[in-house]
């Protein structure tokens, strides 16, 4: 009836779950108006920015650390994107499963929408564009939008460094607590794990998914197209992530 293959299945499984893992890329953005091609507003393609280098060593962190004015300006393109998008059925979905089942969100994500819609136990693992940190002294602020800072990069309240926003830039590591709750996730187990929206080309993305036969656990993916854990899924949604879940959600909520 919904066009999804095995949905009651998917279902049973979700009624019986004690965990469930969704791990989201930018795909699952697009239904907020947010592009799901490699980066934003275009700023990732073959061509070399205004400062005569490639995006990746503008947007990495030796280049945060040499010329923080450089790095800021291309981020605060993104932020510019994100800025007024809002979550859509797909981020609301899995806020609304985790008053029923525990469900954790893996998220490489950093316009803050899985936050937005209220999902509590959320690994960001690439860091939040709207959470600025100090690297000197540690100060932590969010902020609303960029537009409100009065210079980039913005200087510290509490020292003489400059704020940067904590997100995991081009050859820097990812954050700590991020990787011990998803190895906490991966140690504890899981029912049924999601693939949304994600080409799934970063192990540490793959892997949770991959792992799933191992620890029981069903293995969906919802994307349109082919992607690196495609024929480790039991089942394949070829779709967008908002209307799948949109008829998962009615299936689940419906009375058994």
């Amino acid at each position: 009836m919904t066009g999804l293959p095995a949905i009651a299945e998917v279902v049973a499984r979700l009624r019986a779950a004690r965990h469930v893992l969704f791990i989201t890329g930018a795909g699952i953005s697009a239904d907020s108006g947010l592009p799901t091609y490699r980066g934003f507003g275009g700023l990732y393609n073959d061509e070399l920015t205004e400062d005569g280098m490639p995006i990746e060593e503008a947007l990495s962190g030796h280049v945060m650390a040499t010329r923080p004015e450089v790095t800021w300006k291309h981020l605060a393109r993104i932020e510019a994107t994100c800025r007024d998008a809002r979550p859509n059925a797909a981020h609301r979905v899995m806020a609304q499963l985790q008053e029923r089942i525990p469900t954790t969100v893996l998220t490489q994500n950093i316009d803050g929408l899985h936050r937005k819609a209220g999902s509590r136990d959320l690994i960001e693992i690439h860091g939040d564009l709207f959470e600025l940190v100090c690297p000197h002294c540690g100060h932590r602020e969010s902020v609303r939008d960029y537009a409100a800072l009065r210079t980039l990069p913005p200087p510290c309240p509490h020292c003489l460094d400059h704020l940067r926003p904590g997100v995991v830039l081009f050859g820097e590591a990812l954050p700590i607590p991020a990787i011990r709750r998803l190895e906490a996730v991966m140690h504890t187990g899981y029912d049924l794990v999601f693939s949304v929206g994600t080409t799934s080309v970063f192990p540490y993305i793959a892997h949770p998914f991959v792992s799933a036969r191992h620890l029981g656990a069903l293995a969906v993916e919802i994307n349109p197209g082919d992607t690196a854990v495609s024929e480790q899924a039991d089942l394949r949604w070829r779709c967008g992530a908002a209307e799948a879940l949109e008829a998962l959600w009615r299936a689940f909520d419906a009375p058994a």
